[in-house]
């Protein structure tokens, strides 16, 4: 994996205002995970670049950018507590981080 300090995410800065409630949410279950502030910004800035139009698949994404913002922080989670904090079950987590890791720009591990 690449260095993640090295890796910007672009997003609109109106992105953060129409995501208010959903950045929130990210906020009460990083609490519930206790992440730092790293993971955090990493979940919220992967949120943030990666966010759908549907509101029904936020809360998926959400979970899933948590999950990789902890990863790529070295804050390393299991998917099950992910899951938990967010409110989505373990297989939206495991169908969903692969994808949210590639679209910040890295390469998952080889675990």
């Amino acid at each position: 994996m690449s260095d993640p300090r090295l890796r910007i995410l672009v997003y609109r800065a109106s992105d953060e205002l129409d995501e208010a409630e959903w950045l929130a949410n990210l906020e009460v279950a990083a609490d519930r995970l206790d992440l730092g502030s790293e993971a955090r910004s990493r979940a919220r800035d992967v949120f943030l670049s990666t966010a759908p139009d549907e509101e029904r698949s936020k809360k998926a994404v959400l979970g899933a950018s948590l999950y990789v913002g902890a990863l790529v922080a070295g804050e390393q989670q299991s998917q099950g507590d992910v899951a938990d904090a967010v409110g989505v079950s373990r297989l939206t987590i495991q169908q969903r981080w692969n994808d949210q890791l590639r679209a910040a720009g890295f390469e998952p591990p080889d675990w």
